[in-house]
C-alpha cells in the first residue's frame, strides 16, 4: 500500500487567517483541496477560482480543485490558470462529455481527478479509470462539512483498490468526508491513501493549527499503527 498522505480542505480553514494558516500547513501537509461549488450541483457556495489564485501565491504544496458544479467545463481554464495542479470533476456531471472533459484537463497541463458521490457505483466509471490520476470517493453527501460518515462506502474503497490492481491502473485513492481518528483505521484498511482533512480531522482539534496537526498525526498513528513519514 502507498504511504498515507493528507490533503487539507481549505473551505474549513479560518478564512480571516488564511495566509498564516497556509504558511503553517506548507511544511506539514501534502496538498491543498479546494471545493468549488456553484449552488446547484451542491447546495452551497464555497471557494472560487480567485481564491485558488490567491492561495497559490502562498502555497508550497500542490493544489487540487474539486468541482462540485453542474457544468465543470466552464471552470477548468480559470482554475488551471489560477495554479490548480489537479482538476477533479464529478462523474455525475460529465457522462455526456467524459473523454472530452478529461482531454481538456490534460491539455491544460493538469492531473485528471474523478469524484464519485456515495450513490454512484464504480461500475459506472470502469471504462474511464485508465485516464484518471486521482480517484476521490465521497464518504458523505456533497455540500457541507461535518456530515456523518457513510459506512457502506468502505466496500467501494475496497473495490477501487481491487480494480486498480486487476486493471493495471495507477490512480491514487482519496477519501473526502469525515476523515478523522474515528475512521482512519477502517479507511486505511479498506485501501484509502489520501485523506482530506476538514473540521473533525484537523481544524476542530485545537485552536492552534500546529498543535491541531500534531494531534491529528498522533491520532492517525494510534488508530492505524503506522508511523507517518517513516
Amino acid at each position: 500500500m502507498r504511504p498515507a498522505q493528507f490533503s487539507i480542505s481549505l473551505m474549513c480553514m479560518d478564512l480571516m487567517d488564511a495566509g498564516r494558516q497556509v504558511d503553517i500547513l506548507n511544511s506539514r501537509a501534502d496538498a491543498y483541496h479546494m471545493d468549488i461549488m456553484d449552488g446547484h450541483f451542491a447546495p452551497n457556495l464555497t471557494l472560487s477560482p480567485d481564491f485558488v489564485k490567491a492561495t497559490g501565491t502562498r502555497a508550497a504544496l500542490p493544489m487540487e480543485a474539486h468541482l462540485m458544479t453542474e457544468h465543470p467545463g466552464q471552470w477548468l481554464d480559470a482554475l488551471a490558470a489560477g495554479g490548480a495542479a489537479t482538476l477533479s470533476v464529478h462523474a455525475e456531471t460529465i457522462t455526456r462529455d467524459t473523454f472530452r472533459t478529461m482531454g481538456q484537463i490534460r491539455s491544460l497541463g493538469c492531473r485528471v481527478g474523478l469524484v464519485l458521490n456515495p450513490g454512484t457505483p464504480l461500475s459506472q466509471v470502469a471504462d474511464w479509470l485508465g485516464r484518471v490520476d486521482l480517484l476521490t470517493l465521497m464518504t458523505v453527501d456533497v455540500g457541507f462539512a461535518g456530515q456523518p460518515f457513510i459506512p457502506e462506502m468502505l466496500d467501494k474503497i475496497k473495490e477501487a483498490a481491487h480494480l486498480r490492481e486487476t486493471g493495471g491502473f495507477d490512480y491514487s485513492i482519496q477519501i473526502d468526508g469525515s476523515c478523522n481518528d474515528r475512521t482512519f483505521a477502517m479507511l486505511r484498511e479498506a485501501g484509502a491513501e489520501v485523506f482530506i482533512l476538514g473540521n473533525s480531522g484537523l481544524f476542530d482539534l485545537d485552536p492552534d493549527l500546529a498543535t491541531a496537526w500534531d494531534t491529528m498525526i498522533a491520532g492517525y498513528e494510534r488508530a492505524t499503527g503506522e508511523t507517518v513519514g517513516a
